[in-house]
């Protein structure tokens, strides 16, 4: 399994040695790449790693022909009906209204445009002016800006906080052509964050998410960033946060996952303790994400999310079964935490999956008695 043992080596760089290489419970066993024992993860029908598509959790092939079309006639109209037939208040319309800014930002950052041309992403801009009353176009818009702060700025610089009040006024537009829209408000929760509202002013724009859309996902994972250590909170406060939405899920909600991607955002950079990640916070964080995706509508467009977080989780604690059977709903798609936050998302994601492989056939699975 000298491939294997190549692909480990690239994730320990700048991380401590996992428990995975001191601790040898399963007995993983190195062999050369042609042993008849070395794992290969394509054995189970998973995607090559140069074939994932980094661009969204899971598949939604409506979105994937709409920015098809968008981005090859530069023509908003096919958007502009997809967003217009999506449910306002689900999260399959939150994904599709990032999708369409992320493209359209994205298309920027490649054609900045100049003399001679026109920039990316000339679409949203003349959506916005043919349709400026339309709620859609002018949702995606508050997103743009919002990506393009981020992106483009570094937080608490003038051109940063110059964007991010252009992108509140552009919430506040938005939410005036859809009062009962909770994506205005989501959108608005990324400026928050950026612009350090007060704890007051963010608490009224969170009631006025939870008045529209109480059970959200999406909408609680970008709130759960202002309350994180990093930002405007403490650890503290992001657990119980957490804790609290995941108290209060309704049956089916994956809500209760919540904790999990609060433990995420507060790993620390090297782990020190042995069993970290079998520990009684991280264990009982795992379990709850795991209640919450059994227990989920299979089509629940945040499902995947959920999945590709307990991979990371699953294969840190060398739970290697569970992980494979998140890997098989999931395969093919990487765009989620953990793996967006990397420079390459396929190669973190394909480095998780072999280790997960060769975890499980160490303990006696195969593609035989994998369940799918």
């Amino acid at each position: 399994m000298e491939i294997l043992w190549g692909l480990m080596a690239l994730l320990m760089i700048g991380m401590v040695v996992w428990p995975i290489v001191a601790r040898r419970r399963a007995g993983i066993q190195q062999v050369h790449a042609g042993h008849p024992d070395a794992a290969d993860p394509a054995n189970y029908g998973f995607v090559r790693q140069e074939l994932l598509d980094v661009r969204m959790p899971g598949p939604d092939q409506d979105l994937l022909d709409v920015l098809d079309v968008v981005q090859r006639t530069q023509d908003y109209r096919a958007a502009q009906q997809l967003l217009a037939g999506t449910e306002a208040d689900g999260e399959v319309r939150w994904q599709r209204v990032q999708a369409f800014a992320g493209a359209a930002s994205l298309e920027l950052a490649q054609r900045p445009g100049g003399v001679s041309d026109s920039p990316g992403g000339q679409w949203l801009r003349v959506w916005r002016t043919e349709a400026p009353k339309d709620a859609g176009g002018a949702a995606v818009h508050a997103e743009f800006l919002v990506q393009q702060a981020w992106r483009t700025a570094t937080p608490g610089t003038d051109e940063f906080r110059i964007i991010m009040e252009e992108a509140r006024s552009a919430c506040g537009d938005a939410a005036l052509l859809a009062p009962g829209d909770p994506i205005p408000y989501i959108i608005e929760l990324s400026v928050a964050r950026g612009l350090g509202y007060s704890r007051e002013e963010f608490e009224q724009l969170w009631l006025r998410i939870l008045d529209r859309a109480p059970a959200h996902m999406g909408a609680h994972l970008a709130a759960l960033h202002y309350w994180c250590e990093k930002w405007h909170g403490s650890r503290e406060q992001a657990y119980a946060f957490a804790e609290a939405a995941a108290a209060r899920a309704p049956q089916g909600s994956l809500l209760a996952a919540m904790p999990l991607f609060a433990v995420f955002e507060h790993l620390p950079e090297v782990i020190v303790v042995q069993g970290f990640y079998e520990s009684e916070v991280v264990t009982k964080a795992m379990h709850g994400a795991l209640y919450a995706v059994h227990s989920a509508r299979p089509d629940d467009p945040m499902l995947a999310h959920v999945r590709h977080l307990l991979i990371f989780f699953l294969v840190r604690a060398e739970r290697w079964a569970e992980a494979m059977n998140q890997l098989v709903h999931v395969d093919g798609h990487v765009g989620a935490l953990p793996w967006t936050l990397a420079s390459e998302p396929a190669s973190d994601y394909a480095i998780y999956r072999a280790l997960a492989v060769a975890g499980y056939e160490a303990n006696g699975g195969s593609p035989a008695t994998l369940l799918h």
